[in-house]
C-alpha cells in the first residue's frame, strides 16, 4: 500500500529524521495560512500517489503569498495521470547544495533487507542503476540480526569527507531502518536527501510503501486512501481475488500466482500484452470466475480473454462445467480462450468445444490464440 508524501513525512518526523517544515492543505486559504506560518519561500507539492508530479506541473515554488494563492489553486485544479489532486503539501523551500539518495527495500532473492545509498539523488534509483551503477552503495541486513554499524559504514563512508555530515547520515540510516521494520514497509526512501547550503542534511521528500499483509494493524490501515487506489483492485480484494491492472489488451484469469506470472510472461514472449494479473486461487469456483470476469470486463482495453486453469485435485470437467455455467449468465462480446490441463482434461475439452469458447490443448496454443483474437478485434 502506498501512502501520501505528507503521511510519510509525519512518520519520518516521529522517528527523528530531518524533515522539512511543512503541512498538508485542502484549499488555497489553508495553503496561504501554512505559507505564512512557516515563512516564504515555499514549495507546493501535489499529493497524489503517482510518479512524475514535477513534470506534470504538480510541484511549484512560490516566493510571495500571491504566488502561493495562484500556484496552489493551479495544482488543486489539476489531474495527474487520471488522479484528481485533492491536497497539496506546502513545505519550506530548502537551499540545496547537493542531492543524495538513501532507501530501504526488501531483497526477496536474498531474503534480506537491502539498504542503498547514492551520491546521485533526485532521480529514480532504477535510472541510477542503469546509467551509473558504480554510484550505488548497497548492504544487506538479516532481519533476525538487525542493522550493524559496519553495514552502515559500508554505505555511508563513500559519500562523505565531512565528519559532521557523515555522523548525521549514519543516524539517518539507523532511523530509516527503524521506520522500515516497525511500520512493516516494503519501501522507505528519501530522494533527495539534501546537503543544504548551511551544511546540514534534510529529507526533501518522503516515500513509504507498506506491506498489504500488515493492514490488519489499525494504525497502518488508517493511512489508506481508497480514492488513490485502482477501484478494480479494491473490488478484487473484496471478492477474494488477487488482481493487478496492467496496460495490455489480453485479460487473464488464472488459478495460482505462479501460473498467473508465467501466463503473463508467455503472452509477452509471443508478442502480446497482458491486461492484468489475476489469480482466482486454488479453487476455481463458478462464483469466483464470474467475479473475475466482471473485473476484467470493466477494463475497456481488453480485446480477448485467456482462461488458464490447472486442475489438480479438482477435476477439469468439473471446472469446465462451472465455467460454462458461470459464463452463460454473462453477456460477453470479447472472444474467450480456455486452456484446461490436469485430471479429466480430455473430457473437459469436449465440453468446451460444444460452446462458443475457444478450447486450447496446450499452454502455448492458448496464448497464441488469445493474441491472434485480440489483434483481430483491433
Amino acid at each position: 500500500m502506498k501512502i501520501h508524501e505528507y503521511q510519510a513525512r509525519e512518520i519520518f518526523e516521529k522517528y527523528h529524521l530531518p524533515v522539512v517544515e511543512a503541512d498538508v492543505c485542502s484549499s488555497v486559504e489553508e495553503a496561504k495560512k501554512v505559507a505564512k506560518n512557516i515563512g516564504l519561500p515555499v514549495v507546493i507539492k501535489a499529493q497524489v500517489q503517482v510518479g512524475g508530479r514535477g513534470k506534470a506541473g504538480g510541484i511549484k515554488k512560490a516566493k510571495t503569498i500571491e504566488e502561493v494563492e495562484e500556484k496552489s489553486k493551479q495544482i488543486l485544479d489539476m489531474e495527474i495521470k487520471g488522479m484528481k489532486v485533492e491536497k497539496v503539501m506546502v513545505a519550506k523551500l530548502v537551499e540545496i547544495k547537493e542531492e543524495l539518495y538513501v532507501g530501504v527495500v526488501v531483497d526477496r532473492a536474498k531474503r534480506k533487507i537491502a539498504i542503498m545509498s547514492s551520491p546521485a539523488g533526485g532521480i529514480d534509483i532504477e535510472e541510477i542503476a542503469k546509467t551509473t551503477p558504480e554510484k550505488i552503495f548497497k548492504t544487506e541486513v538479516d532481519p533476525l540480526v538487525g542493522l550493524k554499524m559496519y553495514q552502515v559504514n559500508k554505505i555511508s563512508t563513500p559519500l562523505f569527507t565531512d565528519k559532521k555530515l557523515l555522523t548525521e547520515f549514519k543516524q539517518i540510516v539507523f532511523n530509516l531502518y527503524s521506520v522500515f521494520v516497525e511500520k512493516h514497509c516494503s519501501l522507505a526512501e528519501i530522494n533527495p536527501l539534501a546537503i543544504t547550503t548551511h551544511n546540514t542534511l534534510v529529507a526533501c521528500d518522503a516515500k513509504i510503501n507498506i506491506d498489504d499483509n500488515a493492514l490488519f494493524i489499525e494504525e497502518l490501515s488508517s493511512l489508506r486512501d481508497l480514492k488513490s487506489e485502482d477501484p478494480l483492485e479494491i473490488k478484487a480484494k473484496e471478492g477474494g481475488l488477487s488482481y493487478v491492472g496492467l496496460d495490455g489488451d489480453i485479460g487473464c484469469v488464472v488459478n495460482g500466482a505462479g501460473l498467473a506470472m508465467t501466463t503473463m510472461d508467455l503472452i509477452k514472449l509471443y508478442g502480446g500484452e497482458p491486461a492484468n494479473f489475476l489469480d482466482v486461487g486454488g479453487s476455481s469456483s463458478p462464483q469466483k470466475v464470474v467475479k473475475a470476469m466482471e473485473i476484467i470486463l470493466a477494463n475497456k482495453k481488453v480485446k480477448s480473454i485467456l482462461i488458464n486453469i490447472f486442475g489438480g485435485i479438482t477435476r477439469c470437467d468439473d471446472i469446465a462445467q462451472g465455467l460454462i455455467q458461470a459464463l452463460s449468465t454473462m453477456e460477453i462480446k470479447q472472444p474467450i480462450v480456455v486452456r484446461l490441463t490436469g485430471t479429466n482434461e480430455e473430457k473437459a475439452h469436449k465440453m468446451i468445444e460444444k460452446t462458443h469458447l475457444y478450447s486450447a490443448k496446450s499452454f502455448g496454443e492458448g496464448v497464441k490464440k488469445a493474441i491472434e483474437l485480440a489483434r483481430e478485434v483491433r
